[in-house]
C-alpha cells in the first residue's frame, strides 16, 4: 500500500524555501494513527488497512466503537470461543474519533502506529474530505450559471435557471438536470497536491494546494498515483 495517513486540517500559512521564496501552504496535522484491522483476500475478499486517528473518550464512544478496538466480553464472544474460533486481533487502544480505509496490500500489523514520516520521500499526494457546506443554494452559486439579463422585458427572475422542460417528446425533464438544491457538504478529492514539508516532530504535513474542507475538518492523505 502506497504511504497513507488520516489527520486534520488546522490552516493556512506560508513558509520559505532556502532560496527565499515564499510558498503558501496548507497545514494538516497527520497521525500519529494507530491500525485497527487489516483486510487479506482470504477472510474478507479484498486488501486494505483500516486506521483510526484522534482519541475518542469512552464516555462518548459507543459499545461498538470500544469493541473495534479492544476485547469486551459478551454472550456471542463466548459462544464463539466455546466453539474454537479465535477472535480477530484488537489494536488495544483508545476508541478513534476519524476512522477510514485504504485499499492495497500492506505489510502494517493491528496494533501499529503510522506516523507523517512515510511522507518524507514523497512528492505529490491525494487529499480526501468534507466540503464546506453552503447550504440550499441557486444555480448561479451552484453551477455558476450567467442568469437573466438584466433588461429587456426581464421582470425579477434575474437569477432564476430558466427552461428546464422538454417539448411533447420525451415531455419530461432528465435525470441529472443542473438545478438549484444543496451545494457543499460532499466528499471532495483534490489531486495531485504538492508536498513542501514534513515536520515528523510535530506531526505535521504542508501541503500546497486547496485543501478540501474546513479548518478542523477531518481529511485523508494518501501518495498519489497519478502520472505527470
Amino acid at each position: 500500500m502506497s504511504p497513507s495517513i488520516l489527520g486534520r486540517k488546522i490552516g493556512m500559512t506560508q513558509i520559505f524555501l532556502e532560496d527565499g521564496t515564499a510558498v503558501p501552504v496548507t497545514v494538516v496535522q497527520a497521525g500519529p494513527c494507530h491500525v485497527l484491522q487489516v483486510r487479506s483476500k482470504d477472510r474478507d475478499g479484498y486488501e486494505a488497512v483500516q486506521m483510526g486517528f484522534e482519541d475518542k473518550p469512552r464516555r462518548l464512544a459507543k459499545r461498538s466503537e470500544r469493541g473495534q478496538v479492544a476485547t469486551i466480553e459478551s454472550k456471542r464472544s463466548k459462544k464463539r470461543s466455546a466453539a474454537g474460533i479465535e477472535a480477530p486481533a484488537k489494536a488495544d487502544c483508545e476508541p478513534q474519533r476519524f476512522v477510514r480505509e485504504f485499499r492495497g496490500p500492506s505489510e502494517a500489523n493491528v496494533g501499529d502506529t503510522l506516523t507523517v514520516e512515510q511522507f518524507n520521500d514523497v512528492k505529490k499526494v491525494d487529499v480526501t474530505g468534507t466540503s464546506k457546506g453552503r447550504g440550499f443554494a441557486g444555480v448561479m452559486k451552484r453551477h455558476n450559471f450567467a442568469g437573466q439579463r438584466a433588461t429587456h422585458g426581464v421582470k425579477k427572475c434575474h437569477r432564476h435557471a430558466g427552461g428546464t422542460g422538454m417539448s411533447a417528446s420525451p415531455s419530461r425533464t432528465f435525470k441529472g438536470k443542473r438545478m438549484a438544491g444543496q451545494h457543499g457538504n460532499a466528499k471532495v478529492t483534490t489531486r495531485n497536491l504538492e508536498v513542501v514539508r514534513v515536520d515528523a516532530e510535530n506531526n505535521l504535513l504542508m501541503i500546497r494546494g486547496a485543501v478540501p474542507g474546513p479548518n478542523g475538518g477531518f481529511v485523508s492523505i494518501r501518495q498519489t498515483n497519478k502520472v505527470g
